[in-house]
């Protein structure tokens, strides 16, 4: 026998899809007709602006009002511009630069950006307080370490948002910026006490939900004071005794990717995950980047089971497909003041970002290294550093624990050497490169990653971009003078 065809068009109403490739294929368009809530959109949908227009009004085919999201935060997580990096900066920039005002801006140019091409919901601002300097995951993602400066820009983005008609997402409740583990890979723990959080992590939280923001994304993190041994995601004491009851959040529960293993492993899979993060008050389920029919049918079935056998009450999916479908409904009726997408505003403010510590004179035709770090699967494989601006100026590649540094002396002869990598201080290789080049060497380095406090030692300057997006490149090479 099928599935029950109400209950699975109720299960559907709680799900938010993805498809491969740059087209909607037809299961994709026709679970919407069935009453899918939405898809995301990733970097393998995305070719060009026309192309995603297209791709936008073939699923809006399917169902008018149905949900469109995305990724776009700016800065090293972007979606639409994943084949050269984004024209504007991330939160640490903005953050460092501290013009909430700014920081609204370039939020509604995003999202005058997102709404001319179709898309109805934005997967951010991040609103994370980033504590820890070796967090893999989040970094330069956040507003700062500052729980004020965090909440007052993350207000200023989802109000930045929601003026161009794209509903914000804020993420990751209750706060994923103490882990020093990626949730994509395992389960984080942060074991801090509740008048901590209150303190440290929350703040941002509650100036989203005063600023309306539409949705809030959930956190597979395990915070023993709030969740015991589970996730975030899976927890009623955290996304309905405190989201709900203590913060006032009407908006949608949105979760974050439930094929990631902080939240797959910890149910036993895509669909008990879905079965758990329901029943803990979740609305919309964001399965995953890695999508088909099957896997969607899977999980809408293992909703439906569990609706039959008694594990989800049929009035909490009423309530949260009801949600979503505000949420739809909100992103059809939104009409903000008439914007424009303004990429000149992120390259200037880019500019605004960076600090020098040191002296940036000498550098005529150095030799720039880029050194090699890995992507986090947030930000995916998305071009970053300075050669895409460098003027006559060669850049040479390595890996730092392949890298001799007499090697790159000889290379470089009487030239300077400009450094540029992320997340240096926790780079493999790293500290002792720059450090045994600084000691025989004029030496330049530019972080583009999270500014730690670590310094090398015996450079000439530190280059801070606070980010590593396209205008982060770009405001750096013309720092140190490297551009036309």
């Amino acid at each position: 026998m099928g599935l029950d065809p109400g209950l699975r068009r109720l299960a559907l109403g709680t799900l938010l899809a993805a498809y491969p490739g740059p087209v909607p294929p037809d299961w994709a368009v026709d679970l919407l007709a069935d009453g899918l809530a939405g898809h995301t959109l990733f970097g393998t949908n995305v070719h060009d602006p026309a192309q995603l227009a297209a791709s936008t009004a073939a699923l809006r085919a399917g169902r008018p009002d149905v949900l469109i999201a995305i990724d776009e935060e700016g800065g090293d997580v972007t979606r639409l511009a994943h084949a050269t990096g984004s024209p504007y900066p991330g939160n640490a920039a903005l953050g460092a630069i501290g013009d909430v005002a700014l920081t609204r801006r370039v939020y509604q140019s995003i999202g005058a950006e997102l709404a001319a091409l179709g898309i109805t919901v934005n997967l951010a601002p991040t609103v994370d307080v980033n504590t820890a300097d070796d967090n893999p995951v989040i970094g330069t993602r956040s507003f700062g370490a500052d729980p004020v400066r965090v909440a007052a820009h993350s207000a200023a983005a989802v109000t930045g948002l929601q003026a161009a008609g794209v509903a914000a997402c804020a993420k990751h409740f209750p706060g994923h910026g103490a882990t020093v583990t990626d949730s994509h890979h395992e389960l984080p723990t942060v074991d801090a006490p509740l008048t901590l959080l209150r303190q440290r992590d929350l703040p941002p939280f509650a100036a989203v939900v005063a600023a309306g923001a539409r949705a809030v994304m959930t956190a597979h993190i395990r915070v023993p004071a709030l969740t015991g041994s589970d996730p975030a995601t899976f927890s009623r004491a955290v996304l309905v005794d405190l989201l709900r009851a203590e913060y006032g959040f009407t908006g949608v529960v949105i979760t974050d990717a439930l094929e990631m293993k902080g939240a797959a492993v910890a149910a036993g899979g895509v669909g008990p995950a879905a079965v758990r993060a329901l029943a803990a008050g979740a609305d919309l389920l964001c399965i995953g980047a890695t999508v088909d029919a099957e896997l969607v049918e899977l999980v809408a079935a293992e909703i439906v089971d569990a609706l039959t056998d008694g594990r989800l009450a049929t009035a909490r999916v009423e309530e949260a497909a009801g949600r979503t479908a505000e949420l739809a409904a909100w992103t059809r009726a939104a009409v903000g003041a008439p914007t424009t997408d303004d990429t000149d505003l992120g390259y200037a403010a880019a500019r605004r970002a960076v600090r020098v510590d040191g002296v940036l004179t000498g550098l005529d035709q150095p030799l720039v290294v880029h050194l090699h770090t890995e992507s986090t699967i947030a930000e995916g494989r998305v071009p970053w550093g300075l050669g895409p601006h460098l003027d006559g100026v060669r850049e040479l590649r390595v890996i730092a624990t392949e890298t001799d540094p007499s090697s790159l002396r000889g290379l470089a002869g009487d030239r300077p050497i400009v450094l540029v990598g992320r997340h240096l201080h926790r780079l493999p290789g790293g500290p002792e490169l720059i450090n045994g080049l600084a000691a025989q060497h004029a030496v330049t380095v530019v972080e583009m990653g999270w500014p730690a406090q670590w310094r090398p030692t015996g450079v000439r300057a530190f280059v801070t971009t606070y980010g590593a997006s396209h205008a982060n490149g770009r405001a750096a090479a013309e720092a140190l003078g490297l551009t036309r």
